[in-house]
């Protein structure tokens, strides 16, 4: 089996939704963090990163003022630092299952998280995690690991994908 399964796929396909039903339904402990939006009246204004251990942080939001910028999303790099990287950290320190939700671009502005990543990879610890489905130098070279298997969500393999992830990384509770 391969040391970390990143899931890629079109933005709203499910890539967190199939992360989160695994991590629920493995009988195992896990670390690390994911992401989620933040909305404000109907509409999406960020994203906050969520640690499986319950610290939230605004990763980027619209109102950020930041030279890293995606979109129309100002990235706060120092949150990112702050609270995902010691997540992935704690989750390796633990021997958990690490789970990085996301290997995107406003991630791959801290040299702090690549690092976690590249130190989560040389671990004991199995990763499972997102990756963008983009170009991006950085995050094509962790695609191309030999130790890495890139599965591809789409709106028809998302819920069989849960079944399939949970019976590779352990057993269902």
């Amino acid at each position: 089996m391969p040391k970390a399964i990143l899931l890629t796929g079109r933005p709203g396909v499910g890539k967190t939704t199939v992360v989160r039903r695994v991590v629920e339904r493995l009988g195992q402990p896990a670390g690390g963090f994911y992401t989620r939006e933040l909305r404000e009246g109907g509409r999406r204004v960020g994203f906050e990163i969520v640690t499986l251990g319950g610290q939230t942080a605004t990763l980027s939001h619209v109102d950020i003022e930041s030279r890293q910028r995606v979109s129309k999303y100002g990235v706060d790099v120092a949150a990112l630092d702050r609270v995902g990287v010691p997540g992935i950290r704690r989750a390796v320190k633990t021997d958990a299952l690490v789970v990085v939700d996301e290997i995107g671009k406003m991630e791959l502005f801290s040299d702090a998280f690549k690092q976690a990543v590249l130190d989560a990879l040389e671990s004991e610890s199995s990763i499972l995690g997102t990756i963008t489905q983009g170009r991006h130098p950085w995050a094509n070279r962790i695609k191309q690991r030999d130790d890495v298997e890139v599965l591809k969500v789409t709106v028809q393999n998302r819920d069989a994908l849960v079944d399939q992830l949970v019976g590779r990384l352990g057993h269902a509770e």
